[in-house]
């Protein structure tokens, strides 16, 4: 139980200094700080409105934050989501428009899989780079997501683009009957529950199962791994898919969703939000629910910021900012030794006395 309050502490601790330091930061531009608190407040969480505005947003953020948070208990650091997700989009509305899938659930199904395994083996790849060829994954990963951005906005542009689409390029929108409703008549898509299942059914996984056991292994100590012959590279790859495979899902849902098609609106920074989600949660797949939800309504009042108090909307992306920062920051310090400073302190001081 302490360890948990332990754990919890930390990122509890990070998003209230954010707040804190962001409030300061708008104080010195002028503007109430107690104001721009209430206001991200009600922007978030204020009504039904804003509730499902919130929880539209939290349901892709807990799929991308997926996509770093197995990966990192692996022991790696993937920050290529953004691109996963736009690939999963693209694969499940050019699938749509290529095969002639039923309209109805099966269909909705079937592209929404083809999504995820787009996603899953881009990420894949950015896994395979590293184990095979020595590649870090961090760079390997983000520099994946700017050429899967490319790649989409070539083929959107291009050859899938809907020739009706003459304002903003798209693909050809998906049947009627494959587009993903509303939850008990609302605007918050089933995507969420999908998001939430993921993230229990995965926090399960790695808690529950002899293979996640493994993975965590491999990514807590190697050396341990590779004594007792875990098959890392294959425990690596595994994690990398499920994670791609997540933030394919999530592009594949905002398209049947959301879009109803393929188009810029799909980069919408939810795989590099993602990241942030996933620090937080300390790639706790549970913890990602509450966090998800958290930064999503943060997502959401940032409209709100803008016509209240006249701040920019893009305002709350320096609070996610600030926030990112403090995590980094705090778990760099969490791993310092005081005592072992502490000693080495004490003579280095006796020595001035």
């Amino acid at each position: 139980m302490r360890h948990a309050l332990k754990e919890l502490a930390l990122p509890v601790f990070a998003i209230a200094a954010a707040l804190l330091l962001f409030g300061l930061l708008v104080a010195f531009a002028g503007v109430d700080p107690v104001g721009v608190w209430t206001t991200l407040f009600k922007g978030a969480f204020g009504d039904w409105f804003s509730w499902q505005n919130t929880l539209q947003r939290a349901a892709p953020l807990m799929l991308t934050a997926l996509c770093v948070a197995l990966p990192a208990r692996a022991g790696l650091i993937i920050i290529g989501g953004e691109g996963a997700l736009v690939f999963g989009g693209l694969a499940c509305a050019a699938l749509a428009h290529a095969v002639p899938l039923p309209g109805n659930v099966i269909g909705t199904v079937v592209v929404c899989i083809a999504g995820a395994i787009a996603g899953g083996l881009w990420i894949m790849l950015a896994g395979w780079l590293r184990q095979y060829r020595g590649i870090n994954e961090t760079i390997s990963s983000l520099l994946l997501a700017y050429i899967a951005i490319g790649i989409f906005k070539h083929l959107v542009e291009g050859p899938l683009r809907d020739p009706a689409s003459l304002n903003k390029p798209s693909t050809y929108a998906l049947n009627e009957g494959m587009l993903i409703g509303g939850i008990g008549g609302s605007d918050v898509h089933w995507g969420l529950a999908i998001g939430v299942v993921a993230c229990l059914g995965l926090g399960w996984w790695l808690r529950a199962t002899a293979s996640g056991f493994s993975v965590r292994v491999v990514g807590g100590n190697p050396r341990t791994a590779q004594l007792v012959g875990l098959p890392a590279t294959r425990l690596i790859l595994t994690a990398c898919g499920l994670g791609g495979a997540c933030a394919g899902l999530a592009g594949a849902v905002e398209v049947a969703a959301v879009h109803t098609n393929a188009n810029a609106s799909l980069i919408a920074g939810y795989g590099y939000a993602g990241i942030l989600v996933s620090f937080i949660a300390r790639h706790n797949p549970v913890a990602i629910v509450p966090v998800a939800i958290l930064f999503g309504g943060f997502g959401a009042a940032g409209s709100l910021l803008q016509r209240r108090l006249g701040l920019p909307d893009a305002s709350v992306l320096v609070l996610q900012g600030i926030a990112f920062v403090l995590i980094l920051a705090s778990e760099g310090l969490r791993t310092v030794n005081w005592k072992t400073v502490g000693d080495r302190m004490l003579p280095e001081a006796r020595s001035y006395t």
